[in-house]
C-alpha cells in the first residue's frame, strides 16, 4: 500500500484542509506527516479506522515525553499535566471522580447563568464588531469563572489569563499558567470553608473516600482553561459558516429548536479540531493495512474523518436538519472523549441562538481572516455588522432558556 505523505506547509491543505484531507483519504486510509518535534506521525483518514485507534488501549497519550513548557515556574509544574496527558488506571480513577460534575445534566442546569452571561456580552456589542474579539473569545473565560466560582472581582486577572492561553504564544501560555494555579488554590480553600454551587463544591461534596486531592483539583481547574477555550474558536467558525450559507441560517432562524441537531452538524463541518492529540504504540499494531511501531506516534485527522462518505451521506453539504449517526469525532471517542462536551453543546447552543434572535439581520461587515494553523480550523477575526437591529435580552423569539432547550 502507498502510504501519502502529508505537507502541514502546504498553501492548498492550510486554506482548505478538509478538501486537502478527503483527496488523500481516498488515496489511502492512512498517510504519514513530519511533525517537528515529534518527528513523523501516522495519519489515520477514514472514520471507523479512527474509531478504532482512539478505542485501543495499546494506543496510549502518554506514550511520548512530558516537556516542561519554557517560563513555567517550579511551583506550577505539578499542575501541568492533566488529565487528558495520563492513560490507563490513572486517567480512569481521574475520570471517574470528576464526571459527575460534567453530566449532561449538570450541563443543561448551568444553561439560564450561560445566557445571563452571553446576554451580559452582547449588550455591550457595538453595531459593528468583531465577534472573535468582543464575544467568542470572553464568553468561555467567563463560563469557566462561573462553572468554577471565581469572585466577580477576581475575574479580570482571569479574563487576561484566558487571553493570553488563546493567544496561542509561549510567553502568554507562561504567563497565564500561574495567575490560574494562584486564583483556582484560592478559590479551593474558600469552598472548603464556603461551599456554593460550582465545580470545585461539588467535588468536595461528592465522594466520602476517595476523592480529587487539592493538587488533583487545581489541575482540574487548569485543564479547564486549556480546553475551554474551544468554543471561543467553534462559535466564530460556526456563525462564519451559518453566514456562508444562508440556506441553512434561514432553516435554523426559522426552527430554532434545531439547535441541539444544528450544533453537532456544524462541529462535524466545522469544528476547530484537525488532528487529535497524538496516540503512541505501546507495542507493534496493525492499522489501515500498515505495521505501526512499538513508540509511533499515530493521530487521527478529524477534518478527514468528520466528511468520511462511508459514514455520512452527502458529507460535503452542511444540512443543519441532519442527526448523523454514528456521530462525529468533533469531541474524540474511547477514553479520552471530551469531559466536557456537554457544557461545550449548551455554550454553542445559547450563544448562537441569543445571536441569531437578537441581530435578525447579522451581516458580514469584512472578510474575515483565517490564521494558517494547520492544527486547529480558527479565525483570526470575524468582522460583523448588527444592522441596528439589538433586541432586548428578556424579548420572546427563540427557545431560549424559558423554553428549556434540550442539552447536547
Amino acid at each position: 500500500m502507498s502510504v501519502p505523505e502529508i505537507d502541514l506547509t502546504d498553501p492548498d491543505l492550510l486554506k482548505d484542509p478538509f478538501a486537502g484531507y478527503g483527496k488523500l483519504r481516498e488515496q489511502a486510509p492512512i498517510g504519514r506527516i513530519p511533525m517537528p518535534g515529534i518527528g513523523s506521525v501516522w495519519a489515520v483518514l477514514r472514520h471507523q479506522d479512527a474509531r478504532t485507534m482512539l478505542s485501543d488501549p495499546r494506543f496510549a497519550i502518554t506514550g511520548g515525553s512530558f516537556m516542561r513548557p519554557p517560563g513555567i515556574p517550579e511551583h506550577c509544574v505539578p499542575y501541568l499535566r492533566t488529565m487528558s496527558e495520563r492513560d490507563g488506571a490513572e486517567h480512569a480513577r481521574l475520570r471517574r471522580l470528576a464526571t459527575p460534575a460534567f453530566t449532561a445534566r449538570k450541563a443543561a442546569a448551568m444553561r439560564p447563568r450561560i445566557a445571563a452571561i452571553v446576554d451580559r456580552l452582547l449588550d455591550d456589542l457595538p453595531d459593528r464588531t468583531d465577534l472573535l474579539d468582543s464575544f467568542a473569545k470572553p464568553l468561555p473565560m467567563e463560563v469557566i469563572c462561573e462553572l468554577v466560582g471565581i469572585p466577580a472581582a477576581d475575574r479580570p486577572l482571569w479574563r487576561a489569563a484566558g487571553a493570553a492561553v488563546a493567544s496561542g504564544s509561549p510567553a502568554g501560555f507562561a504567563e497565564a499558567v500561574p495567575r490560574v494555579v494562584e486564583g483556582a488554590t484560592e478559590a479551593l480553600a474558600r469552598r472548603k470553608t464556603a461551599p456554593g454551587d460550582d465545580v470545585l463544591s461539588e467535588l468536595l461534596r461528592a465522594h466520602e473516600g476517595d476523592r480529587l486531592d487539592d493538587t488533583e483539583m487545581i489541575t482540574l481547574v487548569w485543564h479547564l482553561v486549556l480546553a475551554g477555550q474551544t468554543p471561543t474558536n467553534f462559535i466564530a467558525n460556526a456563525v462564519d459558516a451559518l453566514l456562508a450559507h444562508p440556506d441553512q441560517l434561514a432553516v435554523l432562524r426559522d426552527d430554532p429548536a434545531l439547535l441541539p441537531v444544528a450544533v453537532d452538524e456544524l462541529i462535524r463541518w466545522c469544528g476547530p479540531a484537525l488532528l487529535s492529540i497524538p496516540r503512541y504504540a505501546s507495542e507493534e499494531v496493525e492499522l489501515c493495512g500498515a505495521v505501526i511501531g512499538k513508540g509511533e506516534a499515530v493521530s487521527a485527522v478529524v477534518a478527514s474523518v468528520n466528511r468520511d462518505p462511508r459514514v455520512f451521506a452527502d458529507p460535503e453539504t452542511l444540512n443543519l436538519r441532519a442527526l448523523r449517526q454514528p456521530g462525529h469525532l468533533g469531541f474524540g471517542h474511547g477514553p479520552h472523549y471530551c469531559l466536557g462536551a456537554s457544557l461545550a453543546r449548551v455554550e454553542a447552543e445559547v450563544a448562537i441562538e441569543a445571536l441569531l434572535r437578537r441581530f435578525p439581520e447579522l451581516t458580514r461587515a469584512g472578510e474575515a481572516q483565517r490564521a494558517p494553523d494547520p492544527g486547529t480550523w480558527r479565525l483570526m477575526s470575524l468582522p460583523l455588522s448588527l444592522n441596528g437591529s439589538r433586541g432586548s435580552a428578556t424579548e420572546s423569539g427563540g427557545p431560549g432558556v424559558a423554553a428549556g432547550l434540550p442539552a447536547g
